[in-house]
């Protein structure tokens, strides 16, 4: 079975590694979202395919599902005695590496896709990861903080935004800069092309997901294909992180019934949503409730197992 996934950072990750448990002898190809990326301390993090790459290759920090396992960090404490920002985004002395490895690739010629497969050399991940986009794609979140004594009405990258205000102040609106001009990374199309399933993992269906299909040529190939797609809501709640904060950005409920009309019956066909969730009705979308908390290698196996099996109903 040759299966795509698209996937954010840490939902995307574990449900990842439970689809990996779920059909080990199948090819997976993970496209990953390069919208979160930043330039920091002159060096380019690209945080989600690092949360894919560490989790799959055994590298990650279990506890905050971000960041490497047995991490220190000196270089931080330095940077800040020198008066080096920003202190808001913490880069740990292992996570370093990483990011000066791809810097020194990047700055040589290498395309982030050559680059992102010779980190995943190292990691052995299990799967094929490749970024959405060669390109530089941004995503910025308008918001006018005035009244928390900022700067008023500006335009900030998505990283100070979730990371530095934690999605406090509200997003006027959410920017994909650079998205219209892209292209989708060598292997992207040809991976969709040749899928029996894609699959979409409980990522932020704003900034994740739905950055990822912005890229022109990704939604209509996916389109094709049989889709299913994993709530990232249970019961009005994000399971993780504030995809809230996105959906109220763009005007759309916090739900799963909500969230699967952003996607729509012609872009997703399946849709896996929680116990709680078991009234979501869609015209043209087959939905099916399941246990989604990813509480542990089991139970995050077998949500992989269904998302897998209604792949198979739909066929």
């Amino acid at each position: 079975m040759r299966i795509v996934a698209l996937a954010g950072g840490i939902g995307g990750a574990r449900f990842l590694r439970g689809l990996r448990a779920a059909a080990p002898e199948a090819e997976i190809t993970v496209i990953g979202n390069t919208g979160d990326d930043i330039t920091l301390f002159g060096l380019r993090v690209c945080p989600d395919l690092d949360t894919v790459m560490y989790t799959l290759g055994g590298g990650i920090n279990e506890e905050q599902g971000w960041g490497r396992t047995g991490e220190s960090f000196t270089v931080k404490e330095e940077l800040l005695a020198y008066g080096v920002g920003p202190s808001w985004f913490g880069l740990g002395d292992r996570d370093f590496a990483t990011h000066i490895v791809r810097t020194q690739m990047l700055a040589a010629g290498y395309p982030l896709s050559a680059v992102t497969e010779a980190l995943c050399d190292r990691w052995q991940p299990g799967v094929r990861l490749i970024p959405m986009t060669d390109d530089q794609v941004e995503t910025h979140v308008v918001i006018d903080d005035s009244e928390q004594g900022g700067q008023g009405r500006r335009a900030i990258h998505f990283q100070e935004w979730w990371v530095r205000l934690r999605a406090s102040v509200p997003a006027e609106s959410i920017a994909l800069v650079g998205a219209e001009d892209a292209k989708p990374a060598p292997g992207v199309l040809e991976a969709v092309e040749a899928a029996d399933v894609v699959l979409f993992p409980p990522s932020n269906p704003v900034v994740s997901i739905g950055t990822i299909l912005s890229v022109p040529g990704v939604r209509a190939a996916v389109t094709a294909k049989t889709v299913v797609g994993v709530s990232p809501i249970i019961g009005g709640a994000p399971v993780r992180g504030m995809a809230d904060a996105c959906l109220t950005a763009i005007g759309v409920e916090t739900s799963a019934q909500a969230v699967a009309e952003l996607y729509g019956p012609e872009l997703v066909n399946g849709w896996l949503v929680a116990e709680a969730d078991s009234g979501v009705r869609v015209e043209g979308m087959r939905v099916r409730s399941r246990p989604l908390l990813m509480s542990d290698p089991e139970a995050t196996a077998a949500l992989a197992r269904a998302a897998l099996d209604l792949a198979g109903e739909l066929a």
